[in-house]
């Protein structure tokens, strides 16, 4: 077993440096926001080739409709997770949703509009109104993203440093985050010291073998966050897309939500819809429900197919140009087939625990977007929720951050594990998928935990493994079945809802939130 590298630094030259690692979404929201304070990103890739918000082929969620409201948005919100969203939150993010979409109106994202110049709205999955601002039916992320870089790259306040990934966290003899270790193209590690680090760095759908997220997307800032002493919440609860496309391709491309929105309708191969025999809102349930349906007909032998003929027809092509261009490279006209799906992960509803402005558990350290746990999204993220809970809390931390001195941290010291080797990291993929997917047992989990401490005896404490660990742990503790997380062996969902906090070196408990303030 290899030892970690271990990195030295001295404090930050200057007061208030600011370091955004992600350059998805929420980092680069974040860093324009801040303006005219100045910051740096980190991207592993140039701008908008690496960040799955370029992926988003949905929209994003606002309460912009006449018949629409906040209130309304934040019990969807709260309905669909299970027991488990903060309302305080869920009210929060639905309330700051518009002012956030004209946000990006101003930023240069065309969204569609209606004949007499309104934002046209689409219908998703456990939404009661039409609130889902899209660009093009479903190139809503590219667009966005597309926008977002052309201004980032515009302003003055911002440093950029591509092809850069952030491998470790600094930290002082207080315990306050001082920035990150760096590693580049060439393998080359640097140190990058802050007063205030701020992970943005998305999810951990690269942990399982079939996912709609970019590979490299494995969970780092929740293991980071999590050996550097963070708090960690809700891990077990990983979100399924029920409709990915199933056609052998990693990451599995995506066929968006929307079009059950607009009509189209699961069935078997011989055009046999079955979604009514599981819940009475059909195609329209939430996505946990879809998702288990679709593996419950896969698992007893019947492949599942996406019928976008009768509702969309030949205007798929037009309305929704991802989903047609994908279809067509695997060799699949939608306009006159059916589409074959299958589910995937695709969101990861856990993170590292976030007050309501962003602040981790630990000094000097902000976290947004999806490896953020905020309580928006429970244990079932409503759909086009993440990208609203990504610009309102990028809002919410640059506004904090320009009203704070930043405090300047000592010197510090960070360690970067080595990483898996290919053949190592498809195993914990394949036991992730087998055993941590859409139903999950007791059984099932204890062998991927043997995997992991295998894996970890043989190459020690990868950042792959340690998130795995933590969602594979976390789904084992909770004996129940709520939202995303569905037991086999614990079909029933308890009375009590309650989230589970991960706290470094104590035992996983599940407890409330005031037991580890």
């Amino acid at each position: 077993m290899t030892t970690p590298l271990e990195f030295r630094a001295a404090p930050p030259a200057g007061d208030g440096r600011i370091l955004i690692v992600g350059a998805g979404l929420a980092g680069l929201f974040l860093a324009l926001r801040l303006a005219p304070h100045p910051c740096t990103i980190i991207s592993p890739a140039p701008l908008g080739e690496a960040a799955s918000s370029a992926w988003a082929q949905g929209g994003l969620a606002a309460a912009l409709h006449p018949e629409d409201s906040p209130e309304q948005h934040a019990a969807d919100t709260i309905a669909a997770g299970a027991g488990l969203v903060d309302p305080v939150i869920a009210r929060l993010i639905a309330e700051q949703g518009p002012s956030r979409v004209r946000d990006l109106i101003e930023l240069g994202v065309p969204f569609d509009r209606t004949p007499d110049g309104q934002l046209a709205l689409s219908l998703e999955a456990a939404h009661s109104q039409p609130r889902v601002a899209r660009v093009a039916g479903d190139l809503a992320g590219k667009a966005i993203m597309g926008a977002l870089t052309a201004a980032v790259r515009a302003a003055s306040h911002i440093q950029l440093i591509e092809h850069a990934k952030a491998v470790g966290l600094l930290q002082d003899d207080n315990g306050r985050i001082a920035g990150a270790i760096l590693r580049d193209k060439h393998d080359r590690h640097s140190t990058f010291t802050a007063n205030e680090t701020v992970l943005c760095t998305g999810g951990s759908g690269g942990l399982f073998r079939v996912t709609t997220n970019p590979p490299q997307s494995r969970g780092d800032a929740l293991a980071m966050a999590y050996d550097a002493g963070a708090v960690i919440a809700d891990p077990e609860f990983v979100q399924f897309h029920p409709t990915a496309m199933d056609v052998g391709l990693d990451p599995s491309p995506l066929a968006t939500e929307a079009l059950r929105g607009e009509g189209a309708i699961l069935t078997h191969a011989d055009g046999t819809a079955f979604m009514a025999n599981y819940h009475d809102k059909a195609e329209l349930a939430p996505r946990d429900e879809v998702a288990r349906a679709i593996h419950s007909e896969i698992a007893a032998g019947r492949p599942v197919y996406l019928d976008t003929r009768p509702s969309i027809g030949a205007h798929i092509q037009d309305h929704f140009p991802t989903v047609f261009s994908a279809c067509m490279a695997a060799g699949i006209d939608p306009r006159d087939s059916l589409i074959p799906v299958a589910p995937a992960m695709h969101y990861h509803m856990g993170g590292i625990l976030s007050d309501t402005w962003g602040k981790s558990s630990l000094n000097g350290l902000s976290v947004c977007g999806e490896c953020a746990s905020t309580g928006a999204h429970g244990a079932n993220r409503l759909a086009s929720n993440s990208l609203l809970e990504a610009v309102v809390f990028a809002a919410r931390i640059a506004d904090r951050l320009k009203q704070e001195t930043l405090k300047s941290p000592g010197e510090s010291v960070g360690y970067v594990p080595t990483e898996l080797p290919d053949p190592a990291l498809q195993t914990l993929r394949s036991s992730m998928a087998e055993h941590c997917g859409v139903v999950r047992n007791a059984k099932g989990l204890e062998t991927l935990l043997s995997t992991i401490d295998r894996l970890e005896d043989q190459y020690g404490s990868a950042r792959a493994l340690t998130a795995a660990r933590l969602i594979a742990s976390a789904a084992l503790q909770r004996t129940e079945s709520r939202g995303g997380h569905f037991r086999a062996d614990f079909k029933d969902t308890s009375e009590t809802a309650q989230r589970t906090f991960v706290i470094p070196g104590e035992p996983l408990p599940q407890t409330s939130l005031e037991a580890i303030s």
